[in-house]
């Protein structure tokens, strides 16, 4: 929002109206919205909330098996999931026939370009990498669409 405190920690408060918002967030593109991969937002979390959250993950655990997915992706197609051009995404992600439905759908409804649906089958099959799976299924493209819902249009 203009003002900056929109969902803002720390007792902020944000006093823009919700036609400023709308104003201040149609300043960014289409196209240049269908350029960003991960869109996640994150709401504010209390500092007391946050020390009392277990530890998660060790760094060297994820680190294993980010390299693990992307050993996958050079192996399959000799490159990374994020350089796979428009004309090899059929051919590579290898959707199931549930998860190609869900996308199809999931596309139509929300009124998607072409270039946002390649970027969400580009990052399900990410997401599928991670889980060792070779197929994309309807769970990984759901988890690729939780990524992309901030600021549509």
């Amino acid at each position: 929002c203009p003002c900056g405190d929109f969902g803002a920690a720390g007792g902020r408060l944000c006093r823009c109206t919700p036609d400023q918002i709308e104003r201040y967030r149609r300043r960014l593109s289409g196209p240049l919205l269908d350029r960003i991969d991960l869109q996640i937002e994150l709401p504010p979390v209390p500092p007391a909330s946050l020390m009392a959250l277990p530890d998660g993950e060790a760094s060297a655990v994820v680190a294993r098996r980010v390299a693990a997915a992307r050993e996958r992706q050079l192996h399959r197609q000799g490159c990374l999931n994020s350089q796979l051009d428009p004309g090899r995404i059929d051919e590579r992600v290898m959707l199931d026939l549930h998860a190609a439905q869900f996308a199809r759908s999931a596309a139509e409804r929300l009124g998607w370009s072409a270039r946002r649906v390649h970027r969400t089958l580009r990052v399900a099959r990410t997401i599928a990498d991670l889980a060792c799976a070779s197929q994309v299924h309807p769970a990984h493209v759901a988890e690729a669409l939780q990524m992309q819902r901030l600021l549509q249009r």
